[in-house]
């Protein structure tokens, strides 16, 4: 895929903000206070990367953005453009010093958000101003125009919203860091209530545990992984393995009935027929029924673990498919 160039024109074309030279001169001088002190304000290097998903968006995009640019870089594992854009993105988010944040967005888990970008392929990179959203490039272009619209972004961002960005403490995080405390986490009974449950395959109950955590932690990774597993469970407790193998086996195009017969396959450790049934189904179908073979892919892929090489394996399979 060829780099190809989105005009910033839309971005100084965006609504004047009142007064933007004093939110400017405001910014920049708790900025500096910022960065002067160490205070709270301050952030180490590395948490001027983060990954969003669909659920954090608003928190970790939207809100970010009215302080400093968000740059979004949308991604996925399969795509070999993405390996060198992603990490030439990252070096410069560190070496522009919090002038902007960098928002990683893999595509195969966040289908959602890639369809309100109205996003065609991949890499594809946009920036959110003060809750404005900006198409930036596509494609892996060259390290001097990536920096030279960097630069428009961020001049805009200050002239125009007061955006100077974020304080960043170099040694915060450190080898020399001393590392916080841990205190119990707010979630640890919830969690332990949902394991019970879970191993009483008691599993709406420790459905509705993990979901209670998931509420107010979206992105608990042991909370996502639980939900995923009992819920899998639950659909297959009251299942006819015979008959649910039969109809699939009879309605190839039915995708309710491939659906269920992958959970079947998952369950009983057939990872890759589940994976592979599931692909079929989307290859083969559109529109809604299409999205719904996709998204029970997804909920097997958090089953299984996002490490697991099978899970890359059939990542690369449906996209495929998909694109």
């Amino acid at each position: 895929m060829q780099p190809r160039n989105m005009s910033m024109s839309g971005v100084v074309d965006l609504a004047a903000v009142k007064a933007a030279g004093e939110a400017k001169a405001k910014a920049e001088q708790a900025r500096a206070e910022a960065a002067r002190t160490g205070g709270a304000g301050a952030v180490p290097p590395a948490a001027l990367v983060i990954d969003v998903d669909e659920a954090g968006f608003e928190r970790d995009v939207l809100q970010r953005s009215a302080e400093v640019p968000v740059v979004i870089d949308f991604w996925a594992e399969w795509c070999e453009p993405c390996k060198q854009l992603g990490p030439l993105l990252e070096r410069l988010a560190v070496e522009y010093n919090g002038r902007f944040l960098l928002a990683k967005v893999d595509v195969d888990a966040n289908q959602m958000l890639m369809q309100q970008f109205g996003i065609q392929g991949i890499p594809a990179v946009f920036a959110v101003v003060a809750g404005q959203a900006l198409p930036l490039f596509q494609g892996a272009a060259p390290e001097a125009q990536i920096r030279e619209t960097l630069d428009q972004l961020i001049q805009v961002g200050e002239e125009r919203f007061g955006l100077t960005g974020i304080a960043v403490d170099p040694d915060a995080g450190g080898p020399g860091a001393t590392p916080a405390e841990v205190p119990a986490g707010p979630y640890d009974a919830l969690l332990e209530a949902a394991a019970s449950a879970l191993d009483a395959n008691d599993f709406p109950g420790a459905i509705q545990a993990y979901k209670n955590v998931l509420v107010d932690d979206p992105g608990n990774p042991e909370a996502k992984l639980g939900l995923a597993q009992a819920e899998l469970l639950g659909r297959v407790q009251s299942m006819d393995p015979q008959a649910v193998r039969k109809e699939a086996a009879d309605n190839p195009g039915d995708v309710d009935a491939q659906i269920a017969a992958a959970d079947l396959d998952l369950v009983g450790g057939h990872v890759e027929d589940a994976f592979g049934r599931l692909v079929e189904a989307v290859r083969r179908t559109a529109g809604d029924e299409r999205n719904t073979a996709r998204l029970r892919l997804l909920e097997l892929f958090e089953v299984i673990g996002p490490e697991d090489p099978r899970v890359t394996a059939a990542r690369t399979a449906l996209a495929r498919v998909l694109f």
